[in-house]
């Protein structure tokens, strides 16, 4: 499987509206992104990575320059449509909505990225054998399931469009070790085995060191 480059941040630096002229939160970064490969993004509280994220994903225009998708101008392509069908978003909170069934919770995300997928329900299904997770578990509501199984459906849910990159904010943040391996399993296999490129913010080294490359942000002074 050749891998290729995906997305490309070239001299990125961003500072907050009333910071000082010279006090940038990430001062000209520069890096690539792969498919068929697994990216760490470390760093101390405050060296940005939660911003990073907000440019990768589109959310964040206001920076100086340049981070290209598939070789274009992230602020030159729609946003809305690189949003919900290029870009998978997992996070430490899951972002579930609590009060429905993991098959609702999936099939929403479907609605709002205007799915053709005919047979919702099967589709639903293969996501969650995809993810480790039972049939019978989608049509339980998510406050009864487990922390290691709402992050499950959230990656599960993030594959209902089958975007080509998935970045997650600490994905393993609220599990223990023996899930938090269980999941990097999963990121895994869509790495290497279905050539997403996935890149997760993480503190834990138990997770960086399963990544095929880890890019360390530096705290600003």
């Amino acid at each position: 499987m050749k891998k290729r480059e995906i997305l490309k941040l070239f001299d990125v630096g961003y500072r907050y509206s009333d910071a000082k002229e010279d006090e940038y939160v990430l001062r000209y970064i520069s890096y690539q992104f792969a498919t068929g490969t697994i990216y760490a993004i470390k760093g101390k509280s405050g060296s940005g990575k939660t911003t990073l994220l907000s440019l990768i994903s589109g959310l964040e225009k206001r920076y100086v320059g340049n981070i290209y998708y598939n070789n274009q101008e992230l602020k030159k392509i729609d946003l809305d449509k690189y949003r919900s069908h290029d870009i998978g978003i997992v996070f430490q909170s899951y972002n579930l909505l609590p009060h429905l069934t993991t098959f609702e919770n999936i099939t929403l995300s479907m609605d709002i990225n205007h799915s053709e997928i005919k047979d919702k329900k099967g589709k639903v299904l293969e996501l969650l054998n995809s993810v480790g997770l039972r049939p019978e578990l989608s049509e339980r509501r998510i406050l009864k399931l487990s922390g290691g199984e709402q992050q499950r459906v959230a990656i599960a849910r993030s594959l209902s469009y089958n975007p080509k990159l998935i970045i997650a904010d600490e994905p393993t943040g609220n599990l223990d070790v023996e899930t938090e391996n269980e999941i990097m399993q999963i990121f895994k296999r869509l790495a290497h085995e279905e050539d997403k490129c996935v890149i997760i913010v993480t503190h834990s080294d138990n997770v960086s060191n399963q990544c095929d490359k880890v890019y360390e942000l530096k705290t600003k002074k």
